[in-house]
C-alpha cells in the first residue's frame, strides 16, 4: 500500500505545482509583453473609449456602418454563437427578419446582394470584421444620409481594408469599429 501511495502523492503535489503555480505564472508573464499588458485594446475617439479594437460593437444608426450581427449581443464576457443549425424553424425566422431590416434600411440593395455576414451571426457572436462586399452594400444608404459622394465612401473603406494574412490567409477584412471612427473624422 506505502508503494502507491507515496507516488500517488508525488505526482499530486507536482501536478499541482505545474498546474495551479507554474501555468499561470507563465500565462500571466505572457500576458504582460502582449500589446495592453493582455488587458484587450482600447480604442479612443475624441478623448474618450468607443470600443474595443478585437471585439464586434453594435452599429444600429443608419448613418454608420452595421456591423455583423452577434449571437450573445456583443457581450465578450459570454461569447458564443447560437447553436442553431441551418435548418432550424427559429433561426431561419430570425435570419428573415434581419434581412426585412436591412432591405427597409438599404432600399437600393437586393435581397441576392446582401452578404451573408450582414445577417448571420459569427461564431463567437464578437467578430468585429466584416468583408469589403459587406461595407460596399452599405454606401448608399450612409452617403444619403451623410451626403457624401458614393466614391469618397468607397475610398474610405479601401484604406481601412487589411489584407489576408502574408497575402495569402483568410479573406480581406474591414473592422468596423475603426471604419466608422474614420466616417466620423470625415466631418
Amino acid at each position: 500500500m506505502k508503494a502507491h501511495i507515496v507516488p500517488a502523492l508525488s505526482m499530486t503535489f507536482a501536478m499541482f505545482m505545474l498546474l495551479v503555480v507554474i501555468y499561470p505564472l507563465l500565462v500571466w508573464g505572457a500576458a504582460l509583453v502582449a500589446p495592453a499588458q493582455g488587458r484587450g485594446e482600447t480604442v479612443e475617439f475624441n478623448g474618450r473609449v468607443v470600443g474595443f479594437a478585437k471585439v464586434g460593437q453594435k452599429f444600429t444608426n443608419d448613418a454608420y456602418f452595421w456591423s455583423r450581427p452577434s449571437a450573445v449581443d456583443y457581450n465578450a464576457a459570454g461569447s458564443g454563437g447560437s447553436n442553431k443549425g441551418p435548418s432550424n424553424p427559429e433561426y431561419l425566422a430570425q435570419v428573415q427578419a434581419r434581412i426585412d431590416t436591412f432591405l427597409v434600411h438599404n432600399p437600393s440593395v437586393k435581397k441576392a446582394d446582401i452578404p451573408a455576414e450582414l445577417v448571420t451571426a459569427s461564431g463567437s457572436g464578437l467578430d468585429p470584421h466584416l468583408s469589403p462586399q459587406a461595407a460596399y452594400v452599405q454606401v448608399a444608404r450612409i452617403a444619403n444620409l451623410r451626403h457624401l459622394s458614393e466614391n469618397q465612401l468607397k475610398t474610405l473603406i479601401q484604406q481601412h481594408t487589411d489584407a489576408p494574412l502574408f497575402g495569402l490567409f483568410g479573406p480581406k477584412k474591414v473592422n468596423i469599429l475603426a471604419l466608422n471612427i474614420a466616417l466620423d473624422k470625415m466631418k
